[in-house]
């Protein structure tokens, strides 16, 4: 396989689950080994392929005969799975190379983790299994698991008891732990498992291989991940892709919310950027659920598998129904932070609940009372009447103690089993914590069980964000050309101005003076009032050192303020370079928007959008996406802010231009993308949106090139 093959998310990955041979390198008689285990594992469950130990020994090995090199195996095992020292991987992966193995596996410790040594070492491994296109697993990883094919290259605890039923669950970690735990976890609960991969260092195979491969098996229908980190963004997003388009559900628990990267922000834009809420951006664009932990990443997959990808909720309408009003109550107040809607019932439904149990309150929750439980005929009346409800919205049951009580464990398992039969495309969901296997006779019905009442709000919110995979837009991408700005952008905000102006951006007419007279003249060709303001890169903070002069409304105005912003630049900056004063029109009305570009170290440019002044500040209103963006995700990003009122006409104000805003933002972006290689930040700060058809104008702007690594400067507006 070539490079560039190899560069391409999920090739090559057959040999890790559907090897039909395989040679385990440093083959042990004793199971406890990690020699041992994979062999043991493979003849214990019943891989029907052909297990060539490996041993400098030879002899018989568990029962097999060994070899004492791979080269002499009676034919070229697919896979190779190693474990023998670091030191001795080099010659080993050389022999599988010659050997023709498509795969290997590098179980052994000791490699980039541990420093210097070893990251020559498994860069060198990389590179012959390259020129031999073979794929590498790890190393330091706990391997691969293909359960149809029994094929187990994994040494896991997960598996000494028993092996999980086959299914349409795959699995891909970077942790091995957190994988095998996953793994066992959903065959606890009676899910089946197609694929398992745990990537180790991912010195050649990495996550994104993992989703990619699992999104084109057809044993996988839907994907859970475990990721601490990303090393290629490009090959990820790939990956993500090619799940979005295959309507493949990706499930990520992604670990590790740190703000690296941050510290090295110059720009007050920068500052507003964390990484992880990076992943949170990537992931939003791809249709990818982020979890936050164990128990969500577990319950929301298995409400997926039990759906399938055709009943996915399309809408985030709930209706409640609860014997008790106050469980309606807390039912409620967690859907409604979970972003889920309650709409109110018709009449006729209302008609249909009340003829059923009399005493039930019929709006939304609905509080049924223990009268729905009297017998099967009552409870089945009232779910008929609400699944026909035209809302069309999600039905959510809650059982509380219910089913451990035998006489209602009967009454509700005989109603649910019917209305499902009745209603096969409407979506159930019940909120209980057991026992087990009434739950489990409630999932076999293709009803999913949700814990408590905030789980069951979170999960459904996420099955509505996947049952959108579908309707998500493709990713923008850019195809301009790449090229160096104009170093001058950096020097001031007149030129960052001139070269967003070119760019389509939209910016106030401004001339830069050095002079009273000249100040004159500029404020007459803007019009009055205007603003004067200190330009020089060494004064990031001009209103500090009273290097702002606003609402100037005549000639003699701006004279005595060109010279007091002199005066005060060399009474406060006596050693900074002047470039002169900046002359701009006194802008006034509309909403002061900031947007800027940040470079994050995994994915590159990203852009940021939110409401100005302290609304960027204190709340950190802020949306992110990486970049481009195109303007419809730019304007969903507006519209995602807190404060997206004060830009919608909030107390009768006027709407604003969301439309000129939502282009500035895209060109921004572009503009990013075009200038990768030398710009690090940009910072507009204020952006004015005037209302409805008038426009916006950025008022400031900062540029940060690629070379600055000082933090701690921004433009001060």
């Amino acid at each position: 396989m070539s490079d560039q093959a190899q560069a391409i998310p999920g090739s090559g990955l057959d040999a890790f689950f559907k090897a039909r041979s395989v040679a385990v390198v440093g083959a042990s008689d004793d199971i406890t080994k990690i020699g041992g285990r994979p062999i043991q594992l493979m003849l214990k469950y019943g891989y029907a392929g052909d297990i060539y130990p490996i041993n400098p020994k030879g002899g018989v090995i568990q029962g097999l005969q060994a070899y004492a090199s791979i080269l002499d195996t009676p034919s070229a095992p697919e896979l190779a799975i190693l474990a023998v020292p670091m030191q001795a991987t080099v010659q080993a992966i050389r022999d599988c190379g010659s050997r023709g193995v498509r795969g290997a596996i590098i179980l052994s410790t000791g490699f980039a983790e541990a420093g210097p040594e070893g990251a020559a070492v498994q860069a060198e491994i990389v590179s012959i299994a390259h020129s031999h296109g073979m794929r590498l697993l790890g190393p330091n990883c706990l391997g691969s698991v293909s359960v149809p094919e029994k094929l187990i290259g994994s040494f896991s605890i997960a598996l000494e008891q028993s092996f999980p039923p086959a299914g349409h669950v795959g699995i891909v970690s970077q942790s091995g732990n957190i994988g095998s735990f996953t793994m066992r976890n959903m065959a606890d609960r009676g899910l089946g498992v197609s694929r398992f991969i745990a990537t180790g260092n991912e010195a050649d195979v990495d996550v994104a291989d993992g989703i990619a491969a699992l999104v084109q098996d057809a044993e996988t229908h839907i994907i859970l991940c475990c990721m601490e980190t990303c090393r290629n963004a490009e090959r990820l997003t790939a990956a993500l892709d090619m799940a979005r388009q295959q309507r493949k559900p990706v499930i990520v628990l992604k670990i590790g919310a740190t703000e690296q990267g941050q510290a090295a922000a110059v720009s007050h834009t920068g500052a507003l950027m964390g990484s992880d809420a990076v992943f949170d951006a990537v992931f939003n664009r791809y249709g990818v659920l982020r979890v936050h932990s164990f128990e969500e990443l577990l319950d929301i997959g298995h409400a997926a598998v039990l759906l399938g990808a055709d009943r996915l909720p399309q809408t985030n309408a709930v209706t409640l129904v609860a014997a008790s009003g106050g469980f309606g109550i807390m039912m409620a107040d967690a859907m409604a932070q979970a972003g889920m809607t309650l709409p109110q019932l018709t009449d006729s439904t209302k008609a249909a609940i009340r003829e059923a149990v009399p005493t039930a309150g019929t709006n939304n929750p609905v509080d049924a009372s223990a009268q729905m439980s009297a017998r099967p005929d009552i409870l089945l009346k009232m779910l008929t009447a609400l699944q026909n409800d035209a809302s069309g919205s999600t039905l959510v049951l809650m059982l509380a103690l219910s089913l451990f009580n035998p006489r209602l464990r009967g009454v509700y398992l005989d109603a649910l089993s019917k209305i499902r039969a009745s209603h096969p495309d409407r979506l159930l969901v019940v909120i209980s914590k057991g026992p087990q296997d009434a739950v489990a006779e409630l999932n076999a019905l293709g009803i999913p069980v949700f814990p408590s009442i905030p789980a069951a709000a979170d999960g459904l919110s996420g099955l509505v964000k996947m049952g959108r995979l579908a309707s998500l837009p493709a990713a923008p991408t850019y195809q301009g050309p790449v090229d160096e700005v104009d170093a001058a952008v950096f020097r001031n905000e007149f030129n960052a101005k001139k070269a967003l102006a070119a760019a389509g951006i939209s910016v106030p007419r401004e001339e830069l003076v050095t002079s009273a007279e000249d100040a004159v003249l500029g404020a007459h060709a803007a019009g009055y009032p205007v603003v004067l303001k200190i330009v020089s890169e060494d004064i990031p903070h001009k209103t500090e050192i009273g290097g702002v002069a606003l609402n100037l409304q005549d000639d003699d105005a701006v004279r005595e303020a060109y010279d007091r912003l002199m005066h005060n630049a060399a009474k406060h900056a006596p050693n900074a370079r002047l470039d002169g004063v900046l002359v701009a029109p006194m802008v006034r009305g509309g909403v002061e928007l900031i947007a800027g570009v940040s470079r994050d170290p995994v994915f590159g440019p990203v852009v940021m959008v939110g409401l100005g002044g302290i609304y960027a500040e204190i709340l950190k209103d802020v949306a992110l996406q990486i970049a481009p963006v195109s303007e419809e995700e730019a304007l969903g990003m507006i519209r995602s802010l807190k404060m997206f009122p004060l830009l919608d006409g909030a107390r009768g104000q006027a709407k604003s231009d969301l439309a000129a805003a939502a282009r500035t933002v895209a060109r921004l972006s572009e503009f990013a993308c075009r200038h990768a290689d030398s710009v690090a930040e940009i910072d507009l700060n204020p952006i004015l949106v005037k209302p409805q058809g008038e426009g916006v104008l950025v008022l400031d702007a900062l540029m940060v090139p690629t070379s600055r690594t000082h933090s701690g400067r921004n433009s001060g507006h």
